[in-house]
């Protein structure tokens, strides 16, 4: 699959710049699309096409329509694609007419290849971190639509499509879809473009709390309820009142509670523990589950009327394997936002092999398993753009994707021994050629598995084998804890327990709901 950075619009009337543009903007890594003039311009980014866009190059003098025409219809249509202006005439009254009718950046021509990367780079990076600072905010007031959503995929185009529609009414929706493919942010887009915008919308992660809190969190208590009540407590029920409550990992919830939330949907009203009489409460309810509620449904552990009234409109989101050509956009967008926050403004860009690995790997924490390798990445990256270098991990996943230890080989004197994996992949796969043995314990464990020996070639502790792995399970499983216990062959309770040893409980919970 060809790796693409970026698409850029080249606007010349000169066919030999056009041609050098093309083949520069290539060599930079990036996609093109030309227009002859800025008329063309103009009807390319008016249609579907400019959604794909990111970036253009302008040429000041042009028949028909200029740069500076092109640039004043593209910004009096609301559109914000940075605009790079290039000419032949540098004069001061020029630079100042192009910047104030909105361009981001000016060249003069025979602009310098070196120049002209610099400022595509800086161009893109600035405008995925405003994309983020914008999508954020929006998230934050619930006004996020699904033009803020991050796609060039067609398998996502039918989501949003959905999306849309199931926004214009207040149906109860449910989303499936693996961990970490965005479920929330649809939910968030589907708020923001319904009636209920600007309205609360309250999230809830069933599977992140514990059974004997979930009751409570959800419909409140009042002050004396149950020892340890001593304040009246205001459910999530109750703060979705007037918007929309968002029910994550909703399999999740015990059949007692279910119980509950059958009636909340039915009667809209609750009863708070405690409480006298029922509250009525106006919601819209979306859930969200990375499982099939229809197994659970058939095994008993989830009530089949509940299944009915939250079925009502399903949306699933494909994994991001199955839409590869978003990888690109998603990276930069993260790239934006680490290398702001980590304070890297030098890193501006990802090599074009570099790409090519990340859509070729297979993601199974989908979006959030590449937000967080790109954070990785930004925090090791040391130069201008991110490299096959900086993902460890996932170049070892790609290029060896089983790893069969080898028999030990013979030790010289002074060579330490080779560290060796402890668990083996989940599927069979065919054994791999034989692997050096290398010195030293610098080189990464794959995806998926851990290290049975320390840098001292002696077999680690078993409390810290164990304290990684329930790490490991909980960021798998997105914090949910009875699937966590349930993968680790433990009870709920005993989880708790050890995540209290080692000192987890607050932080992982925490990052969990």
């Amino acid at each position: 699959m060809q790796a693409t950075s970026g698409k850029i619009l080249i606007v010349d009337d000169d066919p030999i710049q056009r041609r050098l543009l093309e083949e520069a903007v290539k060599k930079f890594g990036y996609r093109s699309k030309t227009a002859e003039n800025g008329v063309e311009a103009v009807q390319i980014m008016s249609g579907p096409e400019s959604s794909e866009i990111d970036l253009i190059i302008l040429d000041m003098v042009m028949p028909e329509l200029d740069g500076l025409g092109v640039l004043e219809r593209l910004r009096g249509d609301k559109n914000a694609t940075p605009v790079i202006v290039q000419t032949a005439h540098g004069g001061i009254d020029t630079v100042v007419s192009v910047m104030n009718a909105g361009a981001q950046d000016f060249v003069v021509k025979p602009v310098a290849p070196e120049r002209l990367n610099v400022s595509i780079r800086n161009l893109l990076k600035t405008s995925a971190l405003e994309d983020e600072i914008t999508r954020f905010r929006k998230q934050a007031s619930g006004t996020l639509t699904f033009a803020d959503i991050i796609t060039h995929s067609a398998a996502m185009e039918r989501v949003i499509s959905l999306g849309k529609r199931a926004a214009a009414s207040n149906i109860p929706i449910l989303i499936e879809g693996e961990s970490g493919v965005g479920k929330e942010m649809i939910a968030s887009a589907i708020q923001g473009s319904s009636d209920r915008r600007s309205k609360p919308l309250i999230a809830v992660n069933c599977g992140a709390i514990a059974e004997n809190l979930v009751e409570s969190i959800l419909f409140g208590h009042e002050k004396g309820a149950f020892t340890g009540a001593v304040d009246k407590h205001v459910g999530k029920f109750q703060e979705a009142h007037g918007g929309t409550l968002f029910l994550d990992e909703v399999g999740e919830l015990p059949q007692d509670v279910q119980v509950k939330l059958l009636r909340a949907i039915q009667e809209n009203e609750i009863d708070p523990i405690g409480a006298r009489r029922p509250v009525k409460v106006d919601f819209r309810l979306i859930s969200a589950t990375n499982r099939r509620l229809i197994d659970q449904v058939k095994e008993g552990v989830f009530r089949e009327d509940l299944y009915y009234r939250l079925n009502v409109f399903p949306i699933w989101i494909p994994p991001l394997r199955d839409r590869r050509e978003d990888v690109p956009a998603l990276t930069r967008h993260f790239l934006a936002r680490f290398a702001a926050e980590e304070g890297k403004p030098h890193v501006a860009g990802v090599a074009t092999d570099t790409l090519a690995m990340l859509q070729d790997y297979h993601w199974p924490g989908n979006i959030r398993q590449l937000e967080n390798a790109v954070f990785r990445a930004v925090v090791l990256c040391d130069g201008a753009q991110l490299t096959v270098n900086d993902f460890p991990q996932i170049a070892a996943a790609v290029e060896q994707p089983a790893v069969a230890v080898p028999a030990a080989p013979a030790l010289q004197p002074d060579t330490p021994p080779e560290t060796s994996a402890l668990a083996a992949p989940s599927e069979p796969q065919p054994a791999p050629s034989p692997v050096a043995p290398q010195s030293g314990f610098e080189l990464a464990a794959p995806f998926g598995f851990m290290r049975n020996l320390d840098r001292e070639g002696h077999v680690r502790k078993l409390a810290d084998i164990e304290e990684e792995l329930i790490r490991a399970a909980i960021n798998h499983y997105s914090g949910r804890m009875t699937e966590v216990a349930k993968r680790l062959g433990i009870g709920r309770s005993t989880l708790y327990r050890k995540l209290k040893e080692y000192g987890l409980d607050d932080n992982d919970k925490n990052a969990a709901a």
